[in-house]
């Protein structure tokens, strides 16, 4: 499951906002323990506590003392948020920037998205 691309409680606070954002955790649901995650995943407990409250401090996750963790109300819809701006940022704004500079005008953008975008809803698989 964890690569080295990126610190392991890093990893693990990902892995559980694309859970909330694909549906997999409900808002309210109860999620694994820190030490439950830990031996799951066979990890130091304490990599994954810095994963969790990495969440608990983003608003992600909130404490239930005695009880567990829990999904925050609202936590897909602000993750959403935060994933369409980052979008916008890293994806769309560079894509623009690039073509503009090798002279493809935005409608030939648009048509090629339109053109995947029918391909994907055909198929059902991405273009490649």
């Amino acid at each position: 499951m964890f690569d080295d691309r990126s610190p392991i409680y890093q990893q693990i606070a990902d892995k559980i906002k694309n859970d909330i954002l694909s549906g997999a955790l409900q808002e309210g649901e109860q999620v694994m323990s820190t030490n439950q995650y830990a031996s799951y995943y066979r990890i130091n407990p304490a990599t994954a506590a810095k994963g969790f409250h990495q969440l608990i401090d983003e608003g992600v996750l909130f404490k239930k003392r005695g009880i567990g963790m829990f999904v925050s109300p609202n936590a897909r819809q602000a993750l959403r948020g935060e994933r369409r701006d980052r979008f916008f940022a890293e994806v769309v704004d560079p894509m623009v920037t690039e073509a503009r500079i090798i002279g493809i005008p935005l409608a030939d953008v648009v048509a090629r998205i339109q053109q995947t975008v029918a391909h994907v809803q055909d198929t059902g698989e991405e273009q490649k």
